[in-house]
């Protein structure tokens, strides 16, 4: 019906602000499954803030659920990702600055080099995504590159953007159009979800830094659990 994918790179935050392996990201996913969770999303980030390459290595070889790679499209993470063939590669805009994704991918002024990365993605049999705003040019840019996915960025919704909503449908509407599988995602939490799970073009969404924070409350499962019912409560409502 509508599918949650569960972002675990501050799993890794926290180990590496200590050291050491613990708490481990390929032990937290196993423990997860059954909690309403459908997929894990890993981003390996150029600096390796977070999730490190043998993470990102553990958690593809393991076979308990799909997993969504999110990368920049550069020579040496297209080369990672064709190696450790994750069912899923999701490409994002990267800044060494920034301290978490801020917007969608230019599609439209990185026609080719995109296109060039995708099709690498694809020949690994790797289902591609691309991270866009919420904007027709983007969107139909994406479908032109050859993605087979878009994941819209949800985050200026999340911070009360006037319209967005009405934004964000159209966007999902335009993806449907278009033949790309439509997902969503960023700052997404209990208090503003359900709009979105009700959408019904979206088949995913993929949320990790709020559902963090709730596991120090409720724990990780419960916290799963809830926001994997709202998003089916909004969606059969």
């Amino acid at each position: 019906m509508i599918r949650l994918g569960v972002n675990i790179d501050h799993v890794a935050t926290l180990r590496n602000a200590r050291g050491g392996n613990h708490p481990d990201p390929l032990t937290v996913a196993k423990s997860l499954v059954g909690s309403g969770m459908d997929g894990i999303t890993i981003h390996l980030r150029e600096d390796r803030r977070h999730i490190r390459d043998a993470d990102a290595e553990a958690i593809c070889a393991w076979a308990g659920k799909p997993v969504n790679f999110e990368m920049a499209a550069t020579t040496e993470m297209v080369a990672i990702a064709t190696r450790l063939k994750p069912h899923g590669c999701c490409i994002v805009p990267e800044r060494r600055a920034e301290i978490t994704t801020e917007g969608g991918l230019d599609v439209a002024n990185h026609r080719e080099s995109l296109r060039t990365a995708i099709a690498r993605l694809k020949d690994a049999g790797i289902r591609v995504s691309l991270f866009v705003d919420p904007e027709p040019a983007q969107i139909h840019a994406a479908a032109e590159v050859g993605a087979q996915v878009v994941e819209l960025h949800t985050g200026a919704y999340a911070n009360g953007r006037l319209n967005e909503l009405e934004r964000l449908a159209e966007g999902a509407r335009l993806t449907a159009n278009a033949g790309l599988e439509c997902h969503a995602g960023h700052g997404l939490t209990f208090a503003n979800v359900s709009p979105i799970a009700a959408l019904p073009e979206i088949r995913e969404l993929n949320i990790g830094h709020y559902l963090i924070g709730e596991a120090l409350l409720i724990g990780l499962p419960s916290a799963i659990a809830e926001m994997k019912r709202l998003m089916i409560e909004a969606r059969t409502r």
